[in-house]
């Protein structure tokens, strides 16, 4: 019962983060950091990174993790462990990250030769 309870504490989280995320105030701020990014990943995690990450803070400290590094840190732990248990929870963190990393294109010659 526990598990369950921590798992959809953490839907709930994740489900907050993204809704701040969509909040038009950081939709413009990520808006203009993807835009001076471009799609270099290193540009992505420079400048696009810390606002999720900032976003993601405001978030869970609401749910009892500690602000700043280490919060986020165990948040990111934790998710890490609920995400092979849960596909929503997997789901959603993919969600999540896919504000901050740029969309990967495999082509079929490098599947092939995988």
């Amino acid at each position: 019962m526990e598990t369950k309870n921590i798992t959809n504490k953490n839907k709930t989280v994740l489900t907050e983060v993204l809704t701040a995320l969509n909040t038009s105030e950081n939709t413009q701020k990520l808006a203009e950091a993807k835009e001076n990014s471009g799609n270099e990943m290193l540009k992505m995690m420079q400048f696009v990174f810390p606002i999720v990450v900032q976003i993601q803070m405001d978030v869970i400290k609401n749910y009892g993790f500690p602000e700043g590094r280490e919060g986020t840190v165990q948040f990111a732990q934790l998710l890490r462990t609920l995400e092979r248990e849960d596909p929503e929870i997997a789901q959603l963190h993919s969600q999540v990250r896919s504000y901050f990393l740029p969309p990967v294109t495999i082509s079929s010659s490098t599947e092939a030769s995988l």
